[in-house]
């Protein structure tokens, strides 16, 4: 089986490796399986997406919607090349979920409208499928409502032309949507666990998302949700596109 690409942007070690770890637990791939680059620490190498079964865009502290002077020179050059990226991933109709970070560089590569109106704080949120999620191969298995957790501070306000709305909330109207056949963005993310989000919670008490003396409370919250079933979609997304 050729591997899948895991592109990360976590500057944190125990961040970025704790992430990959959450990849692997719930794509069920081995470390063989998911070639994991970076793509804060150095440019992004000339890839071949013929090696790869599909690409997978994790979480990021950057904000894609935040005016060009106030984003670093890090975030310019890793925005540059996801976009280039992107250019021959949409062509091909490439297999390719991007959590979270996935709506904001998608999205915006197709037109989509990304700004602060509807970001969430860290926690659980009820998502809930809709008609077309219902149908879609990669919510096989879930249920019409599901928890998952989710923390960001800008989401999708207006879709892309042509983008199909797969699941939404309460808090957030677009949470899950796909481009063409094979291009999905999530704003939650599939790949967390109380415990991943706890670890995460702990990593970036001092990193200004959240009073770093409310960490103990979120981590609480964290703890009380039983968040089990978005990871389907991480196994789902592997056993569709895997060749």
């Amino acid at each position: 089986m050729k591997p899948f690409l895991l592109l990360a942007s976590r500057a944190e070690d125990a961040a970025a490796d704790d992430e990959y770890l959450a990849y692997l637990r719930y794509t069920g791939l081995a470390e063989s399986g998911l070639h994991r680059i970076r793509m804060e620490a150095a440019p992004l190498p000339p890839l071949d997406l013929e090696r790869y079964s599909g690409v997978i865009v994790g979480g990021s502290p950057f904000t894609s919607s935040d005016p060009a002077e106030d984003k670093t020179d890090v975030q310019h050059r890793v925005e540059r090349e996801l976009f280039a990226l992107l250019d021959r991933i949409v062509a091909e109709d490439f297999p390719f979920l991007g959590a979270c970070y996935g709506v904001g560089t998608l999205g915006l590569h197709q037109g989509a409208v990304i700004d602060r109106t509807y970001g969430e704080g860290l926690g659980g949120v009820t998502v809930s499928q809709t008609d077309a999620g219902r149908q879609d191969p990669l919510l096989r298995g879930l249920p019409e409502s599901f928890t998952a957790f989710v923390g960001h501070k800008e989401a999708c306000t207006v879709l892309p032309g042509g983008a199909v709305l797969l699941a939404s909330s309460e808090t957030c109207p677009v949470q899950m949507f796909r481009i063409r056949s094979n291009l999905y963005a999530t704003q939650f993310h599939p790949e967390l666990d109380a415990d991943g989000l706890t670890t995460r919670i702990d990593i970036y008490r001092h990193a200004g998302y959240f009073p770093p003396e409310s960490a103990e409370e979120l981590m609480a919250q964290a703890r009380s949700h039983n968040v089990t079933e978005p990871m389907a979609i991480l196994r789902n997304f592997v056993e569709r596109y895997a060749r």
